[in-house]
């Protein structure tokens, strides 16, 4: 038996578990919460600063990139300076920067600081999953796990609300302050209660694999770029843009080689080989673009469309808690009567049953019709993202947990940033194609249109003084609306795409190894 499973078996925590956890799901919430607490802010971001939506949108996208970054360097900092002390900085470097993001005077120093934010908070995810498998065993271990998942499900969607209630009644920096006081309570509780097994102690001669780094960068960052002002450019036809993509792609490749031929590479690829984790990862890939996305359009959608206000459009988003919340106490009532792929392919359900439901409204909703398809969505992502997340890594050791979290959050991260910097072009796209198709139906051999135009005309006569004139401006009028209308129909589609990605990942369920089949590969990898 190798020396890194006895150490495996013999470590145990000298405290409760649950004492373990408490700072590293407060880490998890504060980090989830900021992907999302700032798209209802954005338009009072983008109005102090002078700048368009467009440029404000870095605010987000900075943050997800930054994080794409850090997250691959885990491992190695978790070796030179030890989990727990790694941890502690990595919750000050997170408080640190939401201070100057609250400070900020430019939308310069804001990107900066939210990039900053994100190398903070990159590294935290990665930690608070592999420490979370780690201090637990048996059913304790899918209880806590139960609770992590919740914690990075409604973290997200808890941040428009709590976005749009501190914009509305305070200001925008706030939604960065809030974290200041919180930021150090984890580190206190970090202090007293964090324990390091054997593996992740601090550990002598360890290497940094720089050129994995600078590929990782050279990959990355070019990446993110296209996909922000990719649409703005018109994509291929512009120089940039392609010059751009090769270089991603080049540095895309080269990272993978230098981690494949590397001798201390920063990521260990091997986990790959594991299909659990390969197929699950890839799932978890997917769902986090389309949470991410759908968190981003949804209070869009809301406030250019319906007229909500920030805390209202956050408010209406804040059902997806409650149907997670739900689940999570059917999930904790049913116990282990039933196994995670029949949890995941309920969820899976109710996603593509929620994202349908939000694909089919309009411009006479109540607030109810916003209200119903969240629940279900919520619902579906406790059962969906828990059960998969558990699965990915069932079948690895525990020495493995750090690098296969650090691997799966970077490629999850990767995924919610192009998802984010996508769904704007899907939207400005998709709104161009209903376009072409209902304008045709502005022409007069259309009797509804006539009937429609002389109708407005009719109320119109009065001010516009003549019938030219007010037939101007019932046609303006009529024109209005199909804009409106088309872009109403893009993010109907929008929806609706995330409701088939999440159809077609059905059948992956039965991909993933069930927990026997897992328990009797880690008992032969133990023998």
């Amino acid at each position: 038996m190798s020396e890194a499973v006895t150490q495996d078996t013999e470590w145990k925590p000298s405290r409760s578990p649950w004492f373990i956890i408490m700072p590293v799901i407060l880490a998890t919430f504060m980090y989830a919460l900021d992907e999302t607490v700032a798209n209802v802010a954005l338009p009072h971001i983008a109005g102090s600063y002078s700048v368009s939506n467009q440029e404000s949108i870095w605010v987000l996208t900075s943050y997800l990139m930054a994080s794409s970054i850090v997250i691959p360097m885990v491992d190695f900092f978790c070796k030179f300076l030890g989990r727990k002390n790694f941890f502690m900085i990595g919750v000050f470097i997170f408080t640190l920067a939401s201070f100057l993001c609250g400070v900020s005077n430019s939308i310069g120093m804001i990107v900066i600081a939210r990039a900053l934010q994100g190398i903070g908070g990159g590294c935290l995810m990665p930690m608070a999953q592999a420490i979370t498998m780690e201090s637990f065993t048996g059913e304790a271990r899918n209880k806590a796990m139960s609770v992590f998942g919740l914690v990075v499900v409604v973290a997200p969607i808890l941040g428009p609300v709590m976005g749009g209630w501190i914009t509305e009644n305070w200001s925008w920096p706030y939604i960065f302050f809030i974290n200041v006081p919180f930021g150090f309570l984890c580190i206190a509780l970090a202090k007293k209660y964090l324990e390091d097994p054997p593996y992740a102690r601090r550990q002598k001669n360890t290497h940094l694999d720089k050129f994995g780094f600078l590929w990782l960068c050279v990959w990355l960052i070019p990446l993110q770029i296209v996909f922000d002002k990719g649409n703005d450019a018109d994509w291929f036809n512009a120089p940039w843009v392609c010059w751009f993509s090769a270089v991603a792609l080049i540095g895309a490749v080269l990272f993978f080689v230098s981690q494949v031929k590397g001798k201390k590479p920063m990521i260990k690829l091997d986990v790959l080989r594991d299909g659990n984790y390969l197929c699950g990862t890839i799932m978890l890939i997917l769902l986090n673009a389309v949470l991410l996305a759908s968190l981003a359009i949804l209070p869009q959608m809301l406030q250019n469309m319906l007229g909500y206000d920030a805390f209202t459009s956050g408010v209406a988003v804040m059902p997806r808690g409650v149907g997670a919340l739900t689940a999570l106490i059917i999930f904790g009532c049913l116990g282990g009567k039933f196994t995670y792929r029949t949890y995941g392919l309920v969820g899976l359900f109710c996603l593509g049953v929620g994202g349908w439901m939000l694909g089919g409204l309009n411009l006479q909703i109540s607030m109810l019709n916003i209200v119903i398809p969240n629940i279900v969505f919520g619902f579906g992502l406790v059962f969906t993202m828990m059960p998969i997340t558990t699965l990915s890594c069932i079948t690895l050791r525990n020495e493995q947990m750090t690098n296969a979290s650090g691997l799966q959050n970077l490629l999850k991260t990767i995924g919610g940033a192009i998802g984010t910097s996508l769904v704007a072009t899907m939207i400005s796209r998709f709104s161009q194609v209903h376009h072409n198709g209902l304008v045709k139906s502005l022409v007069d051999t259309n009797s509804v249109f006539i009937e429609r135009l002389n109708s407005y005309a009719g109320s119109f006569i009065s001010m516009a003084g003549d019938s030219m004139n007010a037939t101007y401006m019932a046609g303006k009028m009529l024109y209005n609306q199909l804009i409106q209308q088309s872009t109403l129909c893009a993010y109907m589609t929008t929806f609706k795409i995330f409701a088939i990605a999440c159809f077609i990942l059905i059948p992956f369920m039965f991909i993933l190894k069930s927990e026997k089949h897992a328990a009797v590969k880690v008992e032969n990898n133990v023998d």
